[in-house]
C-alpha cells in the first residue's frame, strides 16, 4: 500500500528550498491504524505548514521489518524516515546506522523531550544515552474482553487474571455455532508477531530464551510448558486460521465481536473504542496481562520514527519527526479523527488532556500503569543476558525468533509438535549462544 501526502509547491515554511520549490521526503512505516491516520492527516497539516511533501510506503509488520532492515543495514538510502521499534533502536544505533535525535530535540524549542515517558526514552536510546528514534506511540500488553459476552455467561473478569483463569473463561465462552472464539491470540510467524505475546507467557511461566551465562533454554520444561499452554489454548478455543493471524487479524476479529477475549497490545484499545471502526466500542473491558508465576507480564514496545544515516534531508526529516511525535499532532488527531485514536503511550501530557481522559476512560490508566510496570531488565524469574521483555536485545534474535516462530505456527496448525518445534529451536539458540560465550 502506497500513499503520497502532497502539498502545494511553494507552500513556504522552513522545509522549503530557497527557490520556493517544495521538498519531498520518503517515509516507510508499518501498516497499523495509527500510521494510516498520519498518512491521512499529513498533507492538510504538515505539508501545508512546511511545504514538505511526505511520500509514505505502508507495509504489514513482517514485510516492514524486512524492508526497513534491508534498506537501513545496506545503507540503501531509499528512505528519509522509517518506523522501527524498541528492539532495533539500540542495536542500530550501535551499528552507526541512525542519526541521533537528541541534538535535534534539544534545539527544537517546541518539542519538549522531557515530556516523553522515560520507559520509551530508555528503550529507544543508544549506549551513549542519546535518543535514536522518537516514539510515535508506546505500548504494553493487556487482556481485552467483551463485557456483553461475559455478562451473558455470568463471568467476572479479575483485574489481574491468571492464565489458567483465562483458559477456563475461553472454554466457557467459546461458541462455534455463533462464530465466536473464546480467545484470539497471534499465531502468525514472526519474532514480533506470535512471539510478542508468547514470550510474555514464557516469562511468566518461569522460562527464558537464554540464562544470564547464555545457556539456551528454548526446550526447557518451563519454555515447553508455556508454549504448549499457548498452542493448546489457541487450537481449542482460538480464532479460525490462527496460524496466520497476527495483530491486524485479531484486531478485526475482536473488533467485530467474533472473540470473547484478546491478549495483545494496549495500543489496540483506541481503535476498539472508535465507533466508526469497531462493533464493540463501549463494550470492552481491560485487564492486566495474565500471569502465572510472576506479578506482572506485560511487554514494552514503541513504534518510533528514526532517521537513517543515509538521508540527505536530515533537517526536513526532523521537522516531520518532531511534528509526528509532538503534542500538537496528538491534538490534531483528537480533533479530526477522535480522541480515543491518539497515538498515546509516549507523553506524560497526553494523560492530562481532558478530552483524551474522557474518551479513553476505559483504558488510559491501565495502559500507563502497564507501561510503567514492564521491566525489560528483569521480566521473568531469572537474570537475563540482554534487555527485552518480549524479545532478546541482540541482533541475532530477529532470525532466531522468526525461525522458531515458524515451527510454533506449524504446531498451531497441527503440522508438528511443540516438543519438536522447541528442540529445533534449541539447536538454533545453541548456535547464537556460541557467539556470546566466547
Amino acid at each position: 500500500m502506497m500513499l503520497a501526502a502532497t502539498g502545494c509547491s511553494g507552500a513556504g515554511g522552513s522545509g522549503s528550498s530557497s527557490d520556493g520549490e517544495s521538498k519531498t521526503i520518503t517515509a516507510l512505516m508499518v501498516g497499523n491504524p495509527q500510521m494510516e491516520d498520519i498518512a491521512k492527516l499529513t498533507a492538510d497539516s504538515f505539508t501545508k505548514e512546511t511545504g514538505i511533501t511526505v511520500k509514505f510506503t505502508i507495509l504489514p509488520e513482517n514485510e516492514l521489518r524486512d524492508k526497513v532492515t534491508q534498506d537501513v543495514a545496506t545503507q540503501g538510502g531509499q528512505y528519509d524516515v522509517v518506523t522501527i521499534g524498541a528492539y532495533e533502536a539500540p542495536i542500530w544505533a550501535k551499528n552507526g546506522w541512525l542519526h541521533e535525535l537528541s541534538s535535534y530535540a534539544d534545539k527544537d524549542s517546541g518539542y519538549d523531550e522531557a515530556d516523553l515517558l522515560q520507559p520509551m526514552v530508555k528503550s529507544l536510546s543508544g549506549e551513549d544515552g542519546k535518543l535514536y528514534a522518537a516514539p510515535f506511540y508506546g505500548e504494553s500488553s493487556f487482556l481485552m474482553w467483551n463485557k456483553e459476552l461475559f455478562a451473558a455467561k455470568g463471568i467476572t473478569m479479575p483485574e489481574r487474571p491468571t492464565w489458567q483463569q483465562v483458559a477456563d473463561f475461553a472454554a466457557r465462552l467459546n461458541d462455534k455455532r455463533a462464530g465466536v472464539a473464546g480467545i484470539c491470540l497471534r499465531g502468525l510467524p514472526g519474532w514480533g508477531e506470535v512471539f510478542a505475546p508468547l514470550t510474555t507467557v514464557v516469562n511468566t511461566f518461569g522460562g527464558t530464551w537464554f540464562e544470564k551465562d547464555w545457556t539456551p533454554k528454548v526446550n526447557s520444561p518451563e519454555f515447553t510448558e508455556a508454549t504448549k499452554f499457548y498452542v493448546d489454548l489457541v487450537r481449542r478455543y482460538g480464532e479460525a486460521g490462527a496460524s496466520q493471524a497476527g495483530f491486524t487479524e485479531c484486531l478485526n476479529t475482536f473488533g467485530q465481536g467474533k472473540a470473547a477475549m484478546w491478549y495483545d497490545a494496549t495500543s489496540a484499545a483506541g481503535t476498539l473504542e472508535d465507533t466508526s471502526a469497531s462493533k464493540v466500542a463501549g463494550k470492552v473491558g481491560y485487564a492486566y496481562a495474565p500471569v502465572n508465576k510472576t506479578k506482572a507480564s506485560g511487554w514494552l514496545w514503541a513504534w518510533a520514527w528514526a532517521m537513517p544515516k543515509t538521508t540527505k534531508q536530515a533537517d526536513a526529516a526532523w521537522q516531520f519527526i518532531s511534528w509526528a511525535t509532538g503534542k500538537e499532532y496528538e491534538k490534531l488527531v483528537g480533533e479530526k479523527l477522535g480522541w480515543s485514536r491518539l497515538p498515546a503511550g509516549k507523553r506524560t501530557s497526553t494523560y492530562n488532556l481532558p478530552e483524551y481522559k474522557q474518551s479513553a476512560t476505559a483504558f488510559a490508566d491501565i495502559t500507563l500503569k502497564a507501561i510503567e510496570e514492564a521491566d525489560p531488565t528483569n521480566p521473568g524469574l531469572q537474570p537475563r543476558p540482554a534487555l527485552g521483555v518480549q524479545f532478546v536485545g541482540i541482533p541475532e534474535f530477529a532470525d532466531l525468533g522468526t525461525k522458531v516462530s515458524q515451527e510454533v505456527a506449524s504446531a498451531i496448525a497441527g503440522k508438528t509438535t511443540v516438543e519438536k518445534a522447541l528442540a529445533d529451536g534449541q539447536k538454533l539458540a545453541e548456535g547464537v549462544a556460541e557467539k556470546y560465550r566466547k
